[in-house]
């Protein structure tokens, strides 16, 4: 578990890869604004639990990280994957939730494309070609996010050691795939009633989330605000780790009464 800062407490739910690790740039922006919180997620190593798992297994998770910090309610900041589990934790558990950021996660109804779906049926099969289409799909991203050669190179160089060091596991993040299919997120958004900031970025940079898609919790959740980074995609978080944290923290310590 990764607890870092002082400050108002800031959980982030990981997205679809799973361990904590791979989002340490942002980690170490956000805890300069707060207390930030983390967890890799079920079926992970190091994360305590078994996987393949349900829903109600993410939320008992986030949950238990909550109560083994000490932490009886925070600002909940889900990414992709971790986004759903965020707004499902928000409409179960409204009275530990001061505020909800969801970040290009699979909005309702979301099915995966043709491709994904491809990897999802054979996992482990598929690895080499879904590691060859994130190559592809990130570069338009990084040439546009970072400004200079020697930027896109360090951050090329830094995921690949994080995808070295903390492997994912194909079947988990298969599992997570079919999970968010079958999740009505559409009833739970109605539920939420903590302060909701959704975050994409620009329509033509991120390949793996449409922000349409994601839009849709700006949509159904009441009095939601939406923000779109410009020249970034689905990893602005980590292609611009201080811009979104800075975000996160003006929304986290803003007074909304």
């Amino acid at each position: 578990m990764f607890d870092k800062g002082t400050g108002k407490p800031i959980v982030v739910v990981q997205p679809l890869q799973g361990r904590w690790e791979w989002t340490a740039p942002l980690l170490r922006e956000l805890a300069r604004h707060g207390r930030v919180i983390t967890y890799s997620l079920c079926g992970e190593l190091g994360s305590g639990r078994r996987g393949p798992a349900g829903i109600e297994d993410y939320l008992a998770q986030l949950r238990e990280v909550m109560d083994a910090a000490g932490v009886r309610e925070a600002a909940i900041c889900g990414i992709s994957f971790g986004g759903a589990v965020a707004a499902r934790f928000a409409a179960e558990y409204p009275a530990r939730v001061t505020r909800l950021v969801i970040v290009s996660a699979p909005g309702p109804g979301w099915h995966a494309s043709a491709t994904q779906a491809a990897y999802v049926a054979k996992p482990w099969l598929s690895l080499p070609a879904f590691a060859l289409g994130a190559v592809t799909r990130v570069t338009p991203e990084i040439l546009s996010a970072l400004d200079t050669w020697r930027a896109r190179l360090g951050f090329a160089l830094r995921s690949g050691f994080a995808a070295l060091r903390y492997p994912s596991m194909p079947h988990l993040m298969a599992g997570r795939v079919r999970l968010l299919e079958g999740l009505n997120l559409g009833e739970a958004c109605g539920r939420i009633t903590a302060p909701t900031l959704v975050v994409t970025g620009e329509p033509g940079l991120d390949r793996v989330v449409p922000v349409e898609s994601t839009r849709r919790y700006a949509e159904l959740i009441p009095n939601a605000r939406y923000v779109m980074m410009k020249k970034t995609g689905h990893q602005g978080v980590l292609t611009q780790p201080a811009r979104f944290a800075a975000l996160v923290s003006e929304f986290v310590n803003a007074d909304h009464s």
